[in-house]
């Protein structure tokens, strides 16, 4: 058999620009060989007297890069599962080179008639991946098109509640990371994995599936101490292959209410697919938060952007057919925005997830049954939510909060606005539904409906006296503004602390039932009734 260039792959060479056993620094390597005989695959270090055979029907070999791949020799021990962890890093002069060395190596199977194991790392399948069966091509474009950007990338680096939470909770905790091999699940620019390195891992997988794989490659290059330990691997974590078991997950899989742009799932596939059965996630757990707001102004602000479609003579022509239909779809974007906390009505509770138990499919659909008792009279004009997730480190527990009154990340907070207003007094029971549904332009569907059950004296007798429901896109939020808005305090609310949540020292046992937080003093917002009565 002959290869594209003409030459057989029996005995076939490749001069190598390096060769680095796994088990060593990247300062012991040097230049090498790499042979194809008929017995398989002979790999020759400069340094070393003795040459690696690679049995390629048994051995896995993987593309890191354009110009680097590693050879992994399948253990022998027998009666136990396949080891990987003896092999060499080999590096080429150019990409024509790696190509066709990999070419080669599929024609040896090819000749030995024997299936490859596995696919070069970044590569895809010929038929489509579970990422592309779930997701629409245009999304997934669009998605990776914009986190392949430096300056998005600069926007979550800025983030310095973002980025300062991992920095302390990976060196921190550097029992759990020191010797270890770590994986960094959509590495972005590799700041994660150039904290983990930092942290002492043994060695870092950074896999991320934008073009800013390259970018991340290039950082990394930048800083040599850690560079040695530190491999970026171009494709999506339900793609690649890995030559071993991580120790260790490290990810920024949050989006928008947590859930938003489904990167959860990816985070739980790496999970199944790398991690060792007693490593460790971080972040392991994640809680979404939720609690009934009042807010007359932002009420007031969306409706009022319908008001275009009340005129009856916009150069002759009657909008206002269309008004019923604008207004509902102001409705249906959730406000993105730092709000005041002294707008929460009632305590908040919050949904758990787990991502080191939970299955992929449970992120599909997310149904969180609510109840709340309301702390004053008011209209109720929707539902507050936020998150936060735990790094649950060895050493140190660590929290990651979102919560208003908190300092603000650019995930901010959201609220979902109902278009028809509920009134409560105080002591009066709400409760409601929010039911939230994956869709494939990475994102969900928010279903929410709250409702104001009968209070006072026989209220046991009594059911729901009031309902207001709403159906949101989170992929198509209302971004309103940067920082919270002042609002005037009553005068007994002067004393009142905000929102505490960052730092919370809680056990995993604790995080099995939801539980109240601490209670927040609601703002009493003036109604505006006169005003409302007009919209």
């Amino acid at each position: 058999m002959e290869d594209l260039l003409g030459q057989t792959w029996k005995d076939r060479e490749f001069t190598l620009s390096s060769v680095t056993e796994l088990s060593s620094d990247a300062s012991e390597a040097s230049p090498g060989i790499a042979r194809f005989t008929s017995d398989g695959l002979q790999i020759h270090q400069q340094s070393q007297e003795i040459s690696l055979n690679f049995d390629l029907r048994t051995s896995q070999i993987f593309k890191l890069g354009p110009v680097q791949s590693v050879c992994i020799m399948e253990g022998s021990d027998v009666g136990k599962a396949a080891s990987y962890s003896t092999g060499v890093t080999i590096q080429f002069k150019n990409e024509e080179e790696c190509e066709a060395f990999h070419s080669v190596v599929q024609q040896w199977i090819k000749k030995a008639n024997v299936q490859a194991g596995s696919l070069p790392n970044g590569t895809l399948t010929t038929s489509k991946s579970k990422f592309d069966e779930k997701i629409e091509s245009s999304s997934a474009k669009m998605y990776f098109h914009y986190y392949g950007q430096l300056l998005h990338q600069q926007n979550m680096l800025q983030d310095y509640v973002r980025t300062g939470t991992y920095y302390a909770a990976v060196i921190e905790n550097r029992a759990d990371f020191t010797g270890r091999v770590v994986v960094d699940v959509g590495a972005g620019s590799g700041i994660l994995s150039l904290f983990a390195a930092q942290a002492g891992a043994k060695h870092v997988y950074a896999v991320e599936a934008s073009e800013m794989a390259e970018y991340a490659r290039k950082l990394i290059a930048g800083n040599p101490k850690l560079a040695q330990r530190i491999t970026v691997i171009k494709g999506k974590v339900e793609d690649v292959e890995l030559p071993e078991k991580a120790d260790i997950l490290i990810s920024e899989p949050m989006g928008t209410l947590l859930v938003n742009e489904r990167m959860l799932e990816s985070y739980v596939i790496a999970r199944d697919r790398f991690l060792t059965p007693t490593g460790k996630m971080f972040p392991g757990v994640g809680r979404i938060h939720m609690a009934p707001f009042t807010d007359e102004y932002l009420f007031i602000e969306i409706a009022n952007k319908a008001l275009f479609w009340q005129q009856q003579n916009y150069y002759g022509v009657d909008l206002t057919p269309l008004h019923g239909t604008a207004f509902q779809g102001y409705f249906s974007q959730p406000v993105v925005d730092a709000f005041d906390p002294r707008l929460l009505i009632a305590p908040p509770m919050f949904h758990v997830l787990d991502f080191t138990k939970m299955k992929e499919e449970d992120l599909y659909e997310i149904d969180i049954p609510l109840r709340f008792i309301a702390s004053v009279g008011t209209r109720v004009h929707g539902l507050a939510c936020w998150f936060d997730v735990l790094f649950n480190g060895s050493t140190v527990q660590r929290w990651l909060t979102t919560a208003p009154g908190s300092p603000t990340t650019h995930w901010y907070q959201l609220r979902c606005v109902l278009s028809q207003p509920i009134y409560v007094m105080a002591g009066q029971e709400i409760t409601g539904r929010l039911h939230l549904v994956a869709h494939n332009a990475q994102s969900y569907t928010i279903h929410l409906t709250l409702s104001a059950k009968m209070w006072g004296p026989g209220a046991e007798q009594g059911g729901i006296i009031q309902t207001s429901s709403c159906k949101l896109d989170l992929k198509e939020p209302y971004y309103r503004m940067s920082q919270a808005q002042a609002y005037p305090l009553a005068q007994d609310q002067q004393s009142q602390p905000l929102v505490q949540t960052q730092d919370i020292n809680i056990q995993s046992h604790e995080l099995e039932e939801p539980e109240i937080m601490q209670q927040i003093s609601p703002n009493s917002c003036a109604q505006i009734d006169s005003l409302m009565q007009k919209i």
